[in-house]
């Protein structure tokens, strides 16, 4: 065999692991576009490596894929950006491989916007093993030689980020698809025309509601207590000449789901301005957070200009 041919076989390789590599980075860091520049070093140090020394490529490729993202979560700039108040994972629509696998609960949940963000509360090694663990059903004894611990640190750190998010997950398993529809289509019909008490029926005594401020405020913006949430979405939801001249025109108000979550979006043109995304438990809606800084909304413009023609719920806002 050639070399061209070889280096298309061992590319073709690379190739067919992409996905699960870039879903295994998204889970680390949260953002796509920081998930697809590690799966990009990674490729880099694919091209360099012996690879007639490669015995499971699959085991080698996770294990620098999953160093290059700790390495990524510890730099200094990784730590000022996470603690400076600003951050909030990046949302992906539904379908998008980078939310894969899916096939139980655990992995589903575990690329929930609520879980990415309680994952920031765990330290770099203790992130690993849980999104290795949770999400990839890796053993014990493979999480320790992908991250160079031992089995039992394996297993400490696992029982520490499992406690971490237990204490501070709200509780609850998944939601009627349904009705969180409906949820969502009643918050949307109350904020749009002003209705403060069907609002706050609708909110958990608890609600948190946090937004990016579009990019444009210093720290997350958070809100607490239903009538303070209900008092912000009125306001939010209420179409004004700046907020359509802020998003460049008028928006279609789309329902969505996003990192299987009910959600809805506003979209001018084919473009993806602003994505408000839904925390349901007990039927009631528990957090809200809106997301409408533009670097945060690339990928997702990028899957809806795929996606097929729906009915919006406003067809112009």
């Amino acid at each position: 065999m050639d070399s061209t041919a070889s280096d298309g076989s061992d590319t073709s390789r690379f190739e067919a692991g992409r996905n699960r590599l870039a879903s295994l980075a998204y889970r680390l860091l949260g953002s796509a576009a920081d998930a697809e520049d590690a799966v990009q070093d990674a490729f880099l140090h694919w091209q360099a490596a012996d690879l007639q020394l490669i015995k499971v490529p699959e085991a080698w490729l996770t294990k620098v894929v999953t160093n290059l993202c700790l390495d990524r979560l510890r730099s200094a700039q990784a730590r000022r950006e996470r603690t400076a108040g600003a951050w909030l994972p990046e949302p992906l629509l539904d379908g998008d491989p980078m939310l894969g696998p899916a096939d139980t609960f655990e992995q589903r949940e575990s690329v929930s916007l609520a879980v990415l963000t309680l994952i920031e509360r765990l330290t770099p090694i203790e992130r690993a093993v849980y999104v290795l663990r949770e999400a990839f059903s890796y053993s014990h004894a493979e999480i320790a030689e992908i991250l160079d611990v031992t089995e039992s640190a394996s297993q400490q750190h696992l029982h520490r980020a499992r406690r971490r998010i237990t204490t501070a997950r709200r509780a609850g398993g998944e939601v009627d698809p349904a009705s969180a529809r409906r949820i969502v289509e009643e918050f949307l019909s109350a904020a749009s025309s002003g209705r403060t008490e069907r609002l706050v029926a609708l909110l958990a005594d608890d609600v948190i509601a946090i937004s990016d401020g579009a990019g444009l405020a210093e720290k997350l913006l958070r809100y607490d207590t239903p009538q303070r949430v209900a008092a912000v979405a009125r306001a939010g939801f209420k179409p004004t000449p700046a907020k359509q001249r802020l998003a460049g025109g008028t928006s279609a108000v789309h329902y969505a789901l996003v990192n299987g979550a009910s959600a809805i979006l506003f979209v001018v043109g084919d473009q993806v301005v602003g994505a408000v995304t839904f925390d349901i438990a007990d039927g009631k809606i528990a957090t809200v957070r809106g997301i409408a800084a533009p670097t945060r909304l690339i990928r997702i413009t990028e899957a809806w200009r795929q996606h097929g023609p729906d009915t919006p719920l406003i067809s112009q806002w």
